[in-house]
């Protein structure tokens, strides 16, 4: 993880101690830019939020950034700001504080954490990948809490992850491990954006939920917006070619789950994001699939669960591995 500069928990929206510092937490995804103050007890003080824009070069989406902490920075409370956490989507380089998100192509080995210790006037600046930032969230008082080992996903505009082994997070030298998103599970698939074919997330993300509905006759009902969630309405009516695009997202996401517990011996699976909230929609066919896929016994009785911290994961975690990783006085984690 990258800090630079000099040397949170439930997504609610309580203060704690009037005094105590607070973390300046960013969440960056291929949609959304979202920034929050946090407290030592998850609270959000101020929040604000920007669209990332969309095939902007990195100024354009950087200045979205600088924007969210513009605003951030007006609120007077600001001054208790000991640290900033960021969360991006990846991959990211925590260990030199670049970012490549795959669903931000104005970034490429762009140096986030240098740009935003320059808008936050020197504060000491933690980065690490969405899906970390989620299983912070999650391992500390969500749907992973009290497990040793587990996977922590976001299934939303992209597929990310985030690994707690051993009762730690495990971000890997460079904040990527966990990153289930790109594991191959159709090796003739689909090419993926990363360079790759048939990833997890080229069949399971929202947009490509939505493609492959479309592209195999599916209209939405009513006249609705084309989107993951409309596809969901359309399975929940008995739509067979939106059942069947879910269907197909449930395997691949069953697959690179069977391999990582296979690997690592993860407990719990937490699923969150955009996706997941279409429920059994998706959760019913994943679980089916995965008895297929988690066959021997050390991960045949693998459990896998809603993500409890809502869309505010990724600030809170954000918050929660700044605090961790700068060691700040007054965040508990525990």
């Amino acid at each position: 993880m990258r800090i630079e500069g000099t040397a949170a928990p439930a997504a609610t929206d309580r203060p704690k101690d009037p005094g105590s510092p607070l973390v300046a937490a960013l969440d960056i995804g291929g949609t959304k830019i979202a920034g929050a103050l946090v407290d030592s007890s998850g609270g959000f003080l101020v929040r604000a939020k920007r669209p990332t824009p969309p095939g902007g070069d990195a100024a354009t989406v950087m200045a979205a950034v600088e924007q969210v902490i513009g605003e951030l920075k007006s609120d007077a409370r600001w001054s208790r700001a000991a640290a900033v956490g960021i969360g991006s989507a990846g991959p990211v380089d925590a260990s030199v504080g670049t970012v490549s998100p795959v669903n931000v192509p104005g970034w490429r080995d762009f140096p986030l954490v240098r740009h935003v210790a320059a808008a936050v006037g020197g504060l000491p600046v933690a980065l690490v990948g969405d899906g970390i930032a989620i299983a912070a969230a999650e391992h500390w008082q969500g749907a992973a809490r009290g497990y040793d080992n587990a996977l922590c996903m976001v299934v939303s505009t992209g597929v990310g992850g985030g690994l707690v082994l051993g009762g730690a997070l495990y971000p890997g030298p460079t904040g990527n491990a966990g990153h289930i998103g790109h594991i191959s599970v159709d090796f003739d698939g689909d090419p993926c954006p990363c360079g790759a074919r048939g990833c997890v997330e080229r069949i399971a993300s929202g947009p490509n939920i939505l493609r492959r509905a479309v592209d195999n006759g599916w209209r939405p009902l009513d006249g609705a917006e084309p989107t993951a969630a409309a596809v969901a309405a359309s399975a929940r009516a008995g739509d067979p070619v939106a059942l069947a695009s879910f269907d197909r997202a449930a395997q691949a996401l069953a697959a690179g789950i069977a391999a990582t517990a296979t690997l690592v011996e993860i407990h719990i699976v937490v699923i969150g994001g955009g996706v997941a909230q279409a429920g059994d929609i998706l959760f019913a066919p994943l679980r089916r699939h995965l008895a297929n896929y988690a066959t021997l016994s050390f991960v045949s009785g693998l459990r896998v669960v809603p993500a409890v911290m809502g869309t505010d994961a990724g600030l809170a975690g954000a918050a929660a591995t700044a605090a961790q990783v700068l060691d700040l006085t007054g965040f508990s984690l525990r």
